[in-house]
């Protein structure tokens, strides 16, 4: 096999594995931006990935090509330029690694237009310099890449093969380049749901959902106190409830945790290999009055121009009285392996993270694994100082107002830790921002939030990173968490402005993509709290799948937000109706002089493997099921089918094309071994 076929099959192996951002990203991973001067040579518009500077470079590139032929200039000029499209991470494909051009649209349709097949029609037999079609991979292999003027004959042997390599199709899920700024087509057949029906399978009040990592019906639940049960989630139709033995915890670490109202056990996650390694981690709050374990560092301190001893702190409490803390437990050696364990030792194997809080509010608490890159994402509030006076939120050396992101299979020495001046057991992944921005602290993914309160990723498309913050006495708004993305707290509350600053002091804020005033839902001020949700990818209601499902605290509101143009990032939200189903496994009695269900407070959300989607409220666990059993009708529902104990399998055939990429990395990797040796 010639070098050149080797290129070939590695770019087509580029086009068959690469993932779907499904959202408007730049090829750094970071949310596009409205330059504050229009681009001088690149015809975009809008909200885009490139700055003057960025445009400039692309312009000194393309005429250093020195293209002759009018045609084929201005096809090469759209495609050097759609490095600054809105949505140029899902044309590169970037995950794959680096690709010099955008996928080339390539209609197999005889009566559709195809844009690779045209640059090839028109730059064929055209000299280009530093041409960007030219098989980069070979050069790794060890060949020359010619520098001088080439055509695209030198590199392909025919149309065929080159728009193979370079082209793809629009499908649902991705998209490709036809020579313009990417435009997406509004969805004219959204469906419009009734209503959401629940049914109640569990009494108690529980902060935090988990489904256990090895793919079965069970899930984990934990509390405000600080204990974690393990329990088995019935099947929908069932007429069974959960059946959670509140005597009988999988893990009881309330003599670590300090429980007060805003304080206690806020999140807990699972180590995506947790069934093998049986490690799980636990974000609570602990009193170092109490506690000689509690000590860390203040988050008021001199590095980020604070003072403790200024501070106006609660009666009684000293600054940094309390901490946030996230820690490692295991739960190896309680079964003959993790998977099997029902009760574990409440022993600590390592602090992960230690923080002193300035104040008594906003320091979220919530923990998860990314799904694809198995770091950990920790959701930091502001620290609960009024409209955030010290501004910790915009202060770049500080983890207050944050999410975090961090390595917790990678950890340094002691030695490390102090010299790099960690907070914990952790290291940094070299792909977070500060590696791009050096005044942010390492830890940081994200900066200016409030108090981040439930945030998950789309099962189905993981870029989707959506996160709910709590606002303070007007607006309460959903944002889509994107790599070093600032969301405006405090300069903004929601897209309102907050505090009046000069341009210096703010640089363009990423504003929510959904929301709600207080005063849509109550005319009290400061009389609303936002409990993010999921989008919701069960088949039990297909009439709100794909939607974002969120909620209110007070329990009145609920929304299902649905995506148009599907993959753009622009939401409407509904208002949703919501009953409680006349079947239900446990009674549910109604609000006084009201047809609501008397959910109490809705403290958070939940997800089993299956995709199932769960109301957590101080008065029990809710799921989400057929609209029919509340006399919802929605017309896409089915009838229910038996369900087996474990998730239902992908219908979309990823798990098979995962495996047959990994075959075709291995299978390429060989190759390129072979060449280099």
């Amino acid at each position: 096999m010639n070098k050149l076929l080797f290129s070939f099959i590695c770019l087509l192996l580029y086009n068959f594995i690469s993932p779907s951002y499904s959202l408007p990203l730049c090829t750094d991973l970071r949310a596009p931006v409205i330059p504050k001067k229009a681009l001088a040579f690149c015809p975009y518009n809008g909200r885009v990935c490139c700055d003057s500077s960025k445009d400039v470079q692309l312009q000194k590139a393309f005429e250093g090509m020195k293209i002759s032929d009018t045609s084929c200039s201005s096809a090469v000029k759209s495609i050097i330029c759609s490095t600054c499209d809105q949505f140029s991470a899902e044309l590169f494909k970037v995950k794959s690694g680096s690709r010099p051009v955008p996928v080339l649209c390539n209609s197999t349709d005889a009566s559709a237009s195809s844009f690779c097949s045209s640059v090839w029609d028109s730059c064929q037999n055209i000299p280009i310099t530093n041409s960007p079609f030219a098989p980069s991979l070979q050069t790794k292999a060890g060949g020359t890449k010619n520098s001088n003027s080439s055509l695209l004959t030198d590199f392909w042997q025919s149309k065929a093969y080159f728009c193979e390599a370079f082209g793809g199709n629009s499908e649902k899920d991705s998209i490709c380049f036809t020579g313009e700024q990417v435009t997406l087509k509004k969805n004219e057949t959204l469906q419009t749901p009734n209503g959401m029906c629940f049914e109640k399978i569990a009494d108690g009040a529980y902060l935090n959902m988990v489904p256990h990592p090895d793919g079965s019906n069970r899930a984990f639940f934990s509390n405000q106190a600080g204990k974690i049960w393990l329990t088995t989630i019935p099947d929908q139709d069932s007429g069974e409830s959960m059946g959670l033995d509140e005597s009988s915890p999988f893990a009881d670490l309330t003599d670590e945790v300090y429980l007060d109202a805003r304080y206690g056990m806020m999140g807990m996650a699972f180590h995506p290999n947790f069934a093998k390694n049986g490690r799980f981690f636990a974000s609570y709050n602990c009193d170092k009055a109490k506690s000689p374990s509690c000590a860390g560092r203040c988050a008021c301190n001199s590095d980020v121009g604070c003072d403790p001893s200024k501070i106006n702190s609660d009666v009684n409490k000293q600054p940094c009285q309390y901490h946030s803390v996230v820690a490692e437990f295991s739960a190896n050696g309680t079964a003959p392996d993790p998977s099997s364990a029902e009760k574990v030792k409440p022993l600590e194997v390592r602090r992960i993270f230690t923080m002193g809080l300035p104040f008594t509010a906003n320091h979220g608490g919530q923990i998860l694994f990314g799904p694809e890159d198995g770091y950990l994402y920790f959701m930091m509030g502001d620290g609960g100082s009024k409209g955030d006076s010290f501004n910790f939120a915009q202060n770049k050396k500080s983890l207050l107002g944050k999410i975090m992101r961090v390595d917790i299979d990678n950890l340094p020495s002691e030695e490390e830790i102090s010299d790099l001046g960690h907070w914990g057991n952790y290291s940094v992944p070299r792909d977070n921002p500060y590696s791009q921005d050096k005044d942010l602290q390492p830890e940081i993914w994200a900066l200016g939030l409030r108090d981040p309160w439930r945030c998950s990723f789309d099962s189905e498309r993981p870029s989707y990173f959506i996160c709910a913050d709590v606002g303070q006495d007007q607006y309460e708004e959903v944002d889509i968490i994107t790599k070093g993305g600032n969301y405006g707290w405090s300069m903004y509350e929601g897209p309102l402005r907050f505090k009046n600053a000069s341009a210096d002091d703010f640089m363009d804020p990423i504003f929510p993509v959904l929301g709600y005033r207080h005063s849509d839902i109550n005319k009290e001020v400061g009389s609303a709290a936002i409990s993010g949700g999921y989008v919701y990818r069960s088949k039990t209601d297909p009439c709100i799948y794909g939607s974002y499902l969120y909620g209110d605290l007070y329990a009145k509101n609920f929304w299902a937000a649905q995506e148009n143009p599907y993959n753009s990032g622009n939401f409407t939200a509904r208002g949703i109706s919501f009953r409680c189903a006349h079947d239900s496994p446990l009674n549910c009695s109604s609000v006084p002089n009201s047809p609501l269900p008397a959910l109490g407070y809705i403290f958070s959300f939940g997800q089993d493997n299956r995709k199932d989607t769960y109301v957590l409220t101080s008065t029990g666990v809710y799921r989400v099921v057929r609209p029919s059993r509340c006399n919802y009708t929605c017309s896409m529902e089915r009838a229910r089918t038996a369900e087996s104990p474990g998730p239902s399998a992908p219908s979309d055939g990823h798990v098979a094309k995962a495996d047959l990429c990994s075959v075709l990395v291995l299978y390429c990797l060989l190759l390129l071994t072979s060449f280099i040796l």
